[in-house]
């Protein structure tokens, strides 16, 4: 007998493979062992028995002679004499039969050529025939397991199922998703049998499929205790839900998979119908005698045989098995095309799902990934139920969460607080996955700065943080609570927005009806700057300082609408030119303007309006004449004048009419002379001259009885005015990067010195009066060392001691 198993390489495949067996390939399957088994028996009896049995058949003496006399050859030798007959022994039968005469290789060359010549095909290759036509099935069957371009899909999808089930954070972490009552799990847990992970197979004690509520429970394991969750397993769920992302997205780009089910179905449903028509017609055909007639009376003398098929009857039997086999083997295959063209196999809804869990975005799929869940549900529809929970993004938003918390603990959020610029307690969190909710535990919290973090939620917790005033959001993406909006409402003074793209402009900003201070960072379209209108900021009543980083071509109406109450204005422009100013004449309360970087060639004129200006920063443009800085001495108040970074080569000598001026910044220009006039601004306390072209500085600069700092860093001054030393309040003196060649030792006038800056000249030596400068350590002393050296030890000693 030829052993079955020699067969097993046609259908041999994983045994994970079999959740994408539907009922009908199973069956399918046994009926083609069965069929396999009868081709094999057949074949077997065709190679160990004797094939067909055949005797000459006896013709009459007229016609022998009648066939002698036709025949030109000579006649055959007459038949041997038959032995004499004796008496029989007395008491015993002599059987007696017909005389043939015929030896046995005689009888053999006869079997043989009547099996050749006389037998029906049919007959001779019947069981060969159901042995190939049952390969052929069989490979059929699984040919799309092996296929490279299918197999891969099916691997890759089986094995994210088997991990799914197998991770044990992934299973405690379901449990999280689905809200399961810990006490309600532990008195299910004991009636449920642990989940087969080899076999991918989660049934209950009685063998019945749980529903999807009991989903979670089957896979819950015991929980450590509360916040212990392994790292490892928290990066192999995050892995896995990646996974199913990108398995998704490369198989719903394709039908391969359905495709190949579909083709293959078709070929065996046509592979039965031609089995079925052929057999059916020559089953007849299998008899149990033949007649033979073959020429071969030359050899044996006979030309007519009488045969007896020996396995005809056998065969004719298991032909009618066989062909029963088929029929139902052919019904289930039309089934199948049935199902697979009646419904929608190339889509699949978890519409039941949704229902069932409370999950509204598990989302539907399509082609081979649809195909595939549809195979599964013939096999146990739980094992698609609980995939689904890896395509929500809700419930892999809340794997995320549990993580995040355990990694960010309050202890931790806390060893990270910082004291920031407004002195206030501040928490900075970057390229985060989430918002830890731990951080609503630290209450002392007062600034919370988040840094490019995507899918934030602000819950309502956030109003445990009772001291929270301040919010900064950097290219983040945000979803807020309702109440978390009441909240900050109510609470927040200071909030700070970068963004990329409008869509991460919060439209709740604009209800913050206690907000002080509001940043906005980004760049603002035009559509978006018309949609900042009278209904946007109207709102924010107590607004008193308004920072807009962008790139506009005019004064948005959005901040004449709270002109009665902005104190302060900072505009950065990022290079786009800021051409239609007229609004700002309305913002009568400003005391702090900054237009940077707005490409200004002259100074507005609108600011002239500003009569309650303190501070003008025109830093960052592209001045080259201020001659209109004589309509400044209206503005009575302005204390503070920055017009650096421009292209600005003299000063006007009507500076002199800005009295008010405590600090004037002109750094990073093209002056190159100083007006004798400049110094009659005598209040000054803070003048900034560094990066220009100066080469000589006017003794008119000792009648700044007030300055404090003095900067003319970078320029090409040679030598200074003693009258520089009268200012004996000055604290920080920075003369470096110039063609200095002698400092004076009158500097030990400068008794109040904390910061002075030598560096880049062309000292040789530094005096000993330094010394007498004793607000001066070497910290604040910006010298080359060996210069340093120049000056006596206990100078030196003197100024180390900090």
């Amino acid at each position: 007998m030829i052993p079955v198993t020699e067969f097993r390489q046609f259908s041999e495949q994983q045994p994970a493979f079999r959740v994408l067996k539907p009922w009908w390939d199973v069956f399918t399957d046994y009926l083609s062992v069965a069929m396999l088994m009868i081709g094999v028996f057949g074949c077997t009896l065709q190679v160990m028995q004797d094939k067909i049995i055949c005797l000459p058949k006896r013709i009459s003496m007229a016609n022998q002679t009648l066939l002698l006399n036709a025949t030109a050859e000579p006649a055959p030798e007459p038949p041997l004499p038959a032995p004499a007959q004796t008496s029989p022994a007395p008491g015993v039968n002599e059987m007696k039969g017909l005389k043939t005469n015929l030896d046995i290789q005689q009888y053999s060359f006869i079997n043989q050529m009547c099996y050749e010549r006389a037998l029906h095909w049919y007959a001779k290759y019947f069981p060969y025939l159901v042995l190939i036509h049952t390969l052929v099935f069989m490979l059929c069957s699984n040919f799309w397991f092996k296929f490279p371009g299918s197999s891969s899909k099916i691997e890759h999808f089986i094995s994210i199922l088997g991990k799914c089930f197998d991770s044990p954070w992934t299973t405690r972490a379901l449990s999280e998703v689905s809200g399961e009552n810990p006490e309600e799990k532990d008195k299910k847990k004991n009636t449920l049998n642990k989940p087969n992970l080899n076999m991918l197979v989660t049934e209950d004690n009685s063998g019945k499929t749980q529903p999807l509520k009991s989903v979670p429970e089957k896979l819950v394991v015991d929980k450590p205790t509360a916040g212990a969750l392994d790292k490892k397993e928290g990066e192999q769920a995050k892995a896995l839900f990646e996974k199913v992302k990108k398995f998704r997205l490369h198989v719903e780009e394709g039908d391969l998979l359905y495709s190949m089910y579909v083709r293959q179905t078709v070929l065996k449903v046509l592979k039965f119908l031609i089995i079925i028509v052929y057999n059916s017609a020559l089953v007849s055909k299998v008899q149990f005698t033949v007649s033979c007639n073959v020429d071969i009376q030359d050899m044996t003398g006979y030309k007519h045989f009488s045969c007896s098929h020996t396995m005809a009857h056998l065969f004719s039997k298991l032909s009618f098995c066989y062909l029963s086999l088929v029929s139902v083997y052919g019904l289930t295959c039309l089934y199948t095309l049935y199902w697979l063209f009646y419904r929608s196999l190339k889509e699949y809804s978890f519409e039941y799902v949704r229902q069932e869990t409370g999950i509204d975005d598990i989302p539907d799929v399509k082609n081979d990934f649809s195909f595939m869940l549809h195979m599964i549900d013939q096999y146990d529809p739980l094992y698609s139920k609980r995939f689904a929970v890896f395509l929500s993004e809700v419930s892999e938003n809340k794997l995320k969460q549990l993580n995040l918390n355990n990694e960010w603990t309050p202890d931790k959020l806390r060893q990270r607080l910082q004291t920031n610029s407004s002195n206030r307690l501040e928490l900075q969190l970057f390229m985060l996955s989430g918002l830890p909710d731990t951080i609503f535990e630290v209450a002392e919290l007062q600034s919370l700065r988040l840094e490019i973090i995507n899918n934030v939620t602000i819950p309502a917790s956030i109003a445990q943080l009772e001291d929270l005033q301040e919010l900064a959001l950097y290219q983040c993406s945000l979803k807020i609570h309702s109440a978390a909006t009441s909240f900050l409402k109510e609470n927040l003074k200071v909030l700070r927005v970068k963004f990329d793209d409008n869509r991460e402009l919060p439209h709740w900003l604009y209800c913050l009806r206690n907000l002080e201070e509001l940043h906005l960072t980004g760049s603002l379209s035009p559509d978006v700057s018309k949609n900042i209108t009278l209904d946007s900021l109207r709102e924010l009543k107590s607004l008193k300082t308004l920072s807009l980083r962008s790139n506009f071509t005019k004064i948005p109406q959005c901040i004449v609408d709270v002109s009665s109450h902005l104190q302060k204005l900072y505009i950065h422009n990022d290079g786009t030119k800021l051409v239609m100013l007229n609004n700002l004449k309305k913002m009568t309360n400003l005391t702090e303007l900054e237009l940077v970087h707005c490409d200004l060639e002259r100074i507005p004129h609108a600011v002239f309006s500003l009569v309650n200006l303190q501070e003008l920063d025109l830093k960052e443009n592209n001045l080259k004449s201020i001659e209109e800085i004589l309509s400044f001495q209206h503005l009575h108040k302005l204390t503070c004048l920055k017009l650096w970074h421009n292209g600005i080569p003299y000063i006007p000598e009507h500076i002199k009419k800005l009295k008010s001026l405590e600090r004037l910044y002109f750094s990073h220009n093209k002056i190159e002379v100083l007006p004798s006039h400049l110094f009659l601004c005598n209040k000054l306390r803070f003048l900034d001259l560094s990066y220009n072209d100066i080469r000589f500085i006017p003794p008119e600069v000792g009648v700044l009885q007030s300055l404090q700092y003095f900067s003319i860093t970078c320029n090409k001054v040679e030598s200074l005015p003693d009258e520089l030393y009268f200012c004996k309040k000055l604290k920080t003196l920075k003369i470096g990067k110039n063609s200095l060649s002698l400092l004076s030792p009158k500097i030990a006038n400068l008794v109040l010195l904390t910061h002075l800056d030598l560096k880049g000249n062309h000292f040789e030596a530094l005096p000993a009066e330094l010394g007498a400068c004793k607000a001066l350590k070497r910290s604040g002393l910006i010298v080359e060392d060996a210069l340093f050296e120049t000056l006596p030890s206990e100078v030196r000693e003197k100024m180390k001691v900090e």
